[in-house]
């Protein structure tokens, strides 16, 4: 179990990072919150002793991915609820998001995540590798597919020549 200072300092150094990875798998607050408490939790009871503070900021990524891909495929995600039932709830308010956001968050996960590490947190192709257990030319081809997604979705000028 770590010291309250050493959760403190975790918490202080990465926890718009936490709530920046959640918000994009998860898409609303509540259960951005929700994972959050589960990272940091998890980290407390951790007895990993970090290598460096790269080897730490990987660890909490990795957690945070994988909570957020276990809330997502849990039973309770996968019921459905009719549109019959919903209308008497009132609508939630949308938060505005730039075209560049909404367009990474619809991407598939596979591409979401390399994109967020790279452009988001700054990870070079081999760190996001190493964070994501891929091969380095596997990171490279996903990052060149979701770029040629989102310059089609966001029509931007073709910068790969038709042929």
């Amino acid at each position: 179990m770590r010291s309250e200072a050493e959760v403190n300092r975790a918490i202080d150094q990465y926890a718009d990072m936490v709530r920046r990875v959640c918000f994009t798998y998860m898409k609303n607050f509540a259960d951005t919150e929700d994972i959050f408490q589960t990272v940091f939790l998890k980290y407390v009871l951790s007895c990993v002793e970090f290598e460096s503070e790269a080897h730490e900021k990987a660890w909490i990524l990795r957690v945070t991915i994988n909570a957020c891909k276990d809330v997502l495929k849990s039973f309770f995600r996968t019921k459905q609820v009719s549109l019959d039932e919903m209308i008497d709830y009132p609508a939630a308010e949308i938060e505005p998001h730039s075209d560049v956001l909404e367009a990474v968050l619809r991407l598939p996960a596979k591409y979401k995540d390399v994109v967020y590490l790279h452009y988001y947190e700054g990870y070079t192709a081999p760190e996001i590798a190493q964070i994501l257990n891929k091969k380095v030319n596997t990171v490279y081809t996903l990052l060149s597919r979701a770029k040629r997604v989102l310059q089609k979705e966001l029509g931007g000028e073709e910068e790969y020549a038709e042929s």
